[in-house]
């Protein structure tokens, strides 16, 4: 399954496609100092104004902003889930990196052949679930931000029906549909949310499809797990409400957005960076999320009620205090089988392993 969408290579002079020279950004240094850690990035899309490849790009120049002279990073965009992820990720090797971050769940078999060939670079791998002595991985807890958009979504709907456009039925989008709905439920009960599967992470048209197929069943709030702001901009152009993913899309509907699920990359990539300068470096599966500063939530739409932003705030607050688990128990799934008893919360392997719908989801899962 591959985690990005491959996308088109941007207009020339913006950008390079994956079969061109690298896209660089050298830190200046002076002739005394030590020659710099070189680090390579390597992005399944562009890096434009918005999106997932956008935000670890932000990441990428925090680790610039921070350390300065001491790193060389250097990035490569549009880079397919396929064969020539391997070629690129070779490429960096060659020209010096000694530390590689792969931001895609494709691109998880390339980083694990090349680095079995060369033991003494650093790999770091976004999404997936394999590991290797030099290849740790990293995820984010997103659905923690989910749930807290869900309650919003409980509170602003009035037609109780919530639409999600989701890309792939994998563990990852499954989490944030369930703790959508969850958190919508913990506030209005008779909430139910329906689900479209476009089975892309990025396709504009498709994502406005499949929005525009949940407006016409009555669905007044959407969420997404896709990451074009095409659903934004539809909510805001028909007067309904939606959630940015990955960026804030408020520009792109100042009226429609009530917050957005993003994603500060630039946490981890700080921290890792600077345990391999320290000589400090080992290969670690790391999930963080609000507590961590990783997920982060932007301030609410002016049109969200008081009492409903005090509800939010209070549960935002619980979260980062590690006082709330937006899956703990009593969790029922579609069938209204016991999932997780009262009193007891979810493990990180049930979570990283969903499979199934939650109490109020409408529809089957795709097999």
């Amino acid at each position: 399954m591959k985690r990005r969408q491959w996308l088109k290579a941007a207009a020339l002079g913006t950008a390079a496609p994956f079969g061109t020279a690298l896209s660089t950004a050298l830190v200046p240094r002076s002739a005394q100092a030590a020659a710099p850690l070189k680090i390579g990035f390597v992005y399944s899309g562009p890096v434009s104004g918005v999106g997932w490849t956008y935000q670890h790009d932000l990441g990428r120049k925090l680790v610039e902003k921070t350390y300065g002279a001491k790193v060389q990073t250097v990035f490569v965009e549009n880079v397919p889930e396929s064969t020539d992820a391997e070629r690129v990720i070779r490429q960096l090797v060659a020209d010096g990196c000694k530390m590689i971050f792969t931001t895609s769940f494709g691109f998880m078999e390339p980083t694990l052949k090349v680095a079995r060939d060369n033991p003494d670079v650093i790999f770091e791998h976004a999404t997936g679930y394999k590991m290797a002595k030099n290849v740790g991985i990293y995820q984010t807890r997103f659905y923690e931000g989910a749930f807290l958009c869900g309650m919003l979504a409980g509170r602003m709907s009035k037609s109780n029906k919530l639409g999600f456009v989701a890309s792939f039925p994998i563990p990852e989008v499954l989490r944030n549909i369930n703790a959508f709905t969850h958190g919508a439920r913990s506030v209005n009960p008779q909430i139910a949310t329906k689900v479209v599967w476009i089975n892309s992470w990025y396709d504009p048209a498709r994502e406005r499809d499949a929005a525009l197929a949940l407006t016409g069943q009555q669905c007044d709030v959407l969420y997404q797990n896709t990451d074009s702001p095409a659903i934004v901009q539809l909510a805001q152009s028909k007067g309904l409400y939606a959630f940015g993913q990955d960026s804030d899309m408020s520009s792109y509907g100042p009226k429609a957005q009530l917050t957005a699920n993003t994603v500060n990359w630039g946490v981890y990539y700080v921290h890792k960076v600077g345990q391999a300068l320290a000589g400090q470096w080992k290969a670690e599966d790391t999930k963080w999320g609000m507590k961590e500063g990783m997920i982060e939530l932007p301030p609410l739409n002016a049109a969200v009620p008081a009492d409903a932003a005090k509800q939010y705030n209070e549960r935002k607050a619980e979260i980062l205090a590690g006082r709330f688990f937006p899956f703990a128990g009593p969790v029922k799934d579609q069938a209204g089988a016991i999932k997780v008893p009262a009193g007891q919360n979810i493990s990180d392997g049930e979570l990283w392993s969903m499979k199934w719908y939650i109490e109020g989801v409408d529809g089957k899962l795709p097999t």
